[in-house]
């Protein structure tokens, strides 16, 4: 199965990319401002170093993004912007679940949590070590988004995108590298905010994304040309070894 890099330098002559492309850098923006303000605002002070540690995390990934896929495939961050046709009705709640409630969660509980002291504070040392994990995930995420031109953020076949199926970058070792950046992303930002309470938040996150991970492994099984054949080269749909 052929893989596929795609590279559009006009992209601001096609005006369905252009307004795509303008849409998900308002997204992100808004985004980085809301992480921002619901974090300060709940915990009460702007001293917060683990709040700001997450700041630059989730700033520092869509800037990553932005700029890579300007570069490599401009329309995907149109993609991205909004839902394609054939969106499975009920990939919507479970993608706002990790890309917006569960997060919205964690940074609410740890914030409390540095705001009362419910539990204690974690050491800067293991807040430090979480950060550095965190920036690995998100980065094996964004690996995962720019060798692959069809990394929408839904489930759905882009058959008007000539989906087919990736099989290099980290597709060479599991069928769903993404979602695998995330669940390291999602474990680790408790502690990178030095919540304990948190961790129950993220342990949810987690279990929705294997829940979304089988579902849409399911999908690509019965719907993507390629997709079979490709699962029986590569085994392993999250975690090499395991599953």
């Amino acid at each position: 199965m052929p893989t596929v890099q795609q590279s559009q330098p006009g992209w601001r002559a096609d005006p369905a990319t252009a307004a795509g492309v303008r849409r998900w850098v308002i997204k992100a923006v808004v985004y980085v401002a809301v992480v921002a303000a619901v974090l300060f605002g709940v915990a009460g002070t702007i001293t917060w170093w683990g709040g700001w540690l997450y700041v630059i995390l989730v700033a520092g990934s869509q800037l990553a993004v932005a700029v890579l896929l300007l570069r490599a495939n401009p329309a995907l961050l149109a993609e991205r912007s909004g839902l394609g046709p054939g969106t499975k009705a009920w990939d919507v709640p479970l993608a706002m679940i990790m890309a917006d409630f569960g997060p919205l969660a964690m940074i609410i509980v740890s914030a409390l949590d540095e705001r009362l002291d419910w539990i204690g504070y974690l050491e800067p040392a293991t807040m430090a070590v979480a950060f550095g994990v965190a920036v690995a995930g998100s980065a094996l995420v964004t690996w995962a988004m720019v060798v692959n031109p069809f990394f929408a953020g839904v489930v759905r076949i882009q058959h008007e995108r000539e989906h087919v199926v990736v099989t290099h970058g980290p597709y060479a070792v599991v069928r769903h590298p993404g979602y695998l950046g995330s669940i390291v992303v999602t474990i680790a930002t408790p502690y990178m905010l030095g919540s304990q309470w948190a961790v129950f938040a993220a342990y949810a996150v987690v279990a929705f994304t294997i829940l979304r991970t089988y579902l849409e492994d399911r999908v690509l099984l019965a719907e993507l040309p390629g997709y079979r054949d490709y699962a029986a080269t590569v085994r392993y749909r999250l975690f090499p070894g395991v599953w």
